[in-house]
């Protein structure tokens, strides 16, 4: 069968080619309504005297030209192409010059019409005429029933004659046409009313030579008054059962033909009331007109799908009340075409408390659920679950959010057709939590500090007890030479450190010195200026003097073992400042 099928088409396609060889230009074109009377002109106002006018006709698809007549002043010759209602229209041709001929044609008087004027042996004019038929349709019938399809259709032949159709409404109004095939232009009114009535105009425009650069033609349109247009031609296709998480793109297919209306409803979730059946969107592609009640949340899908060719389909963006039913209808001619669509919707909500916070599933459309459940990331940790209320349920967990209880939540419902969607909810470790593992971290750091700082500020204390015990050993052995010197100068002087020229100048007695190294100033760069001597007071020989008959210690050994906790002092402040 479909090897005959293919053969019919090349058949046909090379009978359209052997059908646009031969003649390939004309001197004019015509094109008229199957079976309405119009006339081929042929004038030759120049031309006075005995004439003879030859009318031929090439039928569209023929290789030959056939006579129609042959007349002149004193006879006619019919001849087999001549048809009743064809005569010329003027018979006193040889004095007006009107060669033209009348006719009403039907569609296989389509082709080439030749008008061909001698005078004795010489051809004064031929004109060759391309005689188009245009074919009307008007479906379905008038007076058309209210809600139908309007179909206007435009059949042209032969298919080379023009370039396009056009159609216009009542108030020269445009309307959408397509082409269908070669010869066929539609344009189509989905869901027409009574003031859909009017005249409608098809507009053909030639190809080539024509007197005319384009032909209208009108056609009346009545649309019946109480007639209503009846729908018992539905195809169903089957039940659609999903679910999507609220707030998620979900793609809501309609049937797979190619339609000239889509209209949506929608009956609310959890109810078969069919009185809450709601219209939320309707598009007609033909009038480009459309409606719609939820303008964010339902929009039609473009590719691979074209609403404007009648390719249909919507993305729905839904929120929990928008669970439910939808039902996709697309209508092409008086045809209905049905899809519905079961649709539930997840949703996570969390509420918190002063001692707990409750993590809600909710979800709609429950007829179509089997079971609802929580789920946590460590499969091992079972929660407790609960139903306030048709269509949630709860689990619970205890304030505030420790680590053991922190972590990735997921609400996963399953429908009876098997299908399973799931929502995550992240829960993070409560901030007061979060604070004070921070501060035990700082704790357990600022607790143990350094080997060498301990060992820095452990050798502090000791270096200060050293000093103290050396100053107060030295102060000892200085109040005692004190003493001696005084019993020795008891003389003019009651108080030696009255008159200081009498230090300068006296020369050292018995075993009593002055070191002067230490009445200056030790200076060191990390400590305050260490004054070793005082203004001249009693106190000034208890650094200044040794005696060293009770000291056994000679000007030599004290100075170094100063040196010697200098050096020490020093080496304390170096290791103290890399700290």
């Amino acid at each position: 069968m479909e090897v005959g099928f293919l053969t019919f088409i090349l058949a046909s396609l090379s009978v359209v080619y052997s059908c646009r060889v031969g003649i390939t230009d004309w001197n004019n074109v015509v094109v008229v309504r199957e079976g309405m009377l119009t006339t081929l002109i042929c004038n030759d106002t120049g031309v006075r005297g005995p004439v003879t006018i030859n009318w031929k006709v090439k039928l569209f698809c023929t290789n030959e030209w056939k006579l129609i007549m042959l007349a002149s002043a004193n006879e006619r010759i019919s001849g087999s192409a001549l048809k009743p209602s064809m005569q010329l229209t003027d018979s006193n041709f040889k004095d007006s010059g009107v060669f033209s001929l009348s006719l009403k044609p039907e569609a296989a008087d389509i082709g080439f019409y030749s008008c061909l004027i001698r005078q004795q042996e010489k051809i004064l004019k031929e004109e060759i005429i391309l005689l188009v038929i245009l074919t009307v349709s008007v479906v379905p019938d008038v007076p058309i029933p209210q809600y139908s399809t309007l179909r206007l259709i435009a059949s042209v032949t032969p298919d080379f004659a023009f370039t396009k159709v056009t159609w216009a409404g009542p108030g020269d109004i445009t309307l959408k046409s397509e082409k269908k095939s070669k010869t066929n232009t539609v344009a189509k009114l989905p869901q027409v009313l009574n003031n859909d009535d009017g005249a409608y105009v098809c507009i053909v425009y030639p190809r080539g030579n024509s007197s005319s650069r384009l032909f209208a033609f009108n056609v009346d349109v009545t649309v019946s008054a109480d007639k209503v247009a009846s729908f018992t031609n539905i195809t169903h296709g089957p039940l659609i059962s999903t679910a999507i998480q609220a707030h998620t793109s979900f793609l809501l297919t309609c049937p797979g033909v190619v339609g000239d209306y889509v209209q949506v409803h929608w009956v609310p979730p959890d109810t078969r009331n069919q009185n809450n059946t709601k219209k939320v969107f309707d598009y007609d592609r033909w009038r480009g007109t459309l409606m719609t009640n939820q303008n964010e949340k339902l929009q039609m899908a473009r590719l691979p799908y074209n609403p404007e060719a009648g390719s249909f389909s919507f993305l729905l963006t839904p929120d929990l009340k928008d669970g439910g039913l939808y039902v996709c209808e697309v209508l092409l001619n008086d045809n209905v075409f049905s899809q519905r669509t079961s649709l539930s919707v997840l949703k996570v909500k969390i509420k918190k408390y002063s001692s707990k916070m409750e993590l809600i599933c909710l979800y709609s459309e429950r007829s179509q659920v089997r079971k609802v459940e929580w789920k946590h990331h460590n499969a091992s940790r079972k929660l407790k679950m609960s139903s306030s209320s048709l269509g949630s349920n709860t689990t619970s967990l205890p304030l505030p959010i420790t680590s053991d209880i922190a972590g990735n939540y997921t609400c996963v419902l399953h429908l009876k057709n098997g299908q399973a969607i799931q929502a995550t909810q992240a829960i993070t470790v409560s901030p007061k939590v979060v604070q004070n593992l921070s501060k035990e971290s700082v704790d357990d750091t600022t607790s143990s500090p350094r080997p060498s700082l301990t060992a820095l500020l452990l050798l502090v204390p000791l270096v200060a007890a050293a000093v103290g015990v050396l100053l107060w050993r030295q102060r000892h052995i200085s109040d005692r030479g004190i003493e001696q010197s005084l019993s020795v100068h008891s003389g003019e002087a009651e108080n030696i450190y009255e008159n200081p020229e009498d230090i300068r100048q006296a020369p050292p007695q018995g075993p009593v010195y002055m070191i002067r190294a230490v009445s200056k100033l030790i200076t060191y760069p990390h400590l305050p200026r260490i004054q070793l001597s005082h203004p001249l007071s009693s106190q000034l020989l208890q650094k200044a003097f040794l005696n060293t008959s009770n000291s056994q210690m000679s000007e030599f050994g004290f100075k170094e073992k100063l040196q010697c906790f200098r050096d020490m002092l020093h080496n304390c402040l170096n290791v103290f400042t890399l700290f």
